[in-house]
């Protein structure tokens, strides 16, 4: 088991283990006065402490080959301690009565969440005894 810093427990977000999200957003642009275009948006945000173990890790055994990672990993921008690491994992063009778009965009939000989970079981398993 390793060990973490009293910094690296506090920028897990979570208190007692690692915290992070993900969220479909119905983003609507608007031109000049009126709606112009609409997308469905699965963005993450990940705990600092999270993010930089899974990258000391990367080339490591599980992850190496594991492409939902390594592309967060690459396209992830970091914005301070509040926010994390923040990534989108999907966009697409959403027209009213669009289910093929609702359909993607909701197996991307599972998907993203499927490799935070996996993510998180990584630091749990490394960094805590777990209870």
């Amino acid at each position: 088991m390793g060990t973490l810093t009293k910094k690296q427990i506090e920028m897990l977000w979570g208190g007692d283990g690692p915290y992070s999200q993900t969220r479909l957003v119905r983003e609507v642009r608007i031109l000049d006065d009126k709606v112009s275009r609409e997308f469905l948006v699965v963005e993450v945000d990940i705990n600092p402490t999270t993010f930089e173990l899974i990258k000391r890790y990367r080339n490591d055994g599980e992850f190496k080959d594991d492409i939902a990672i390594q592309q967060l990993l690459d396209h992830a921008e970091y914005r301070g301690p509040a926010d994390g690491y923040v990534s989108m994992a999907f966009s697409d063009q959403y027209q009213e009565g669009d289910e093929e778009v609702v359909v993607e965009a909701n197996l991307a939000l599972q998907r993203t969440q499927e490799t935070i989970i996996k993510m998180h079981k990584f630091v749990l398993d490394k960094y805590f005894v777990l209870k």
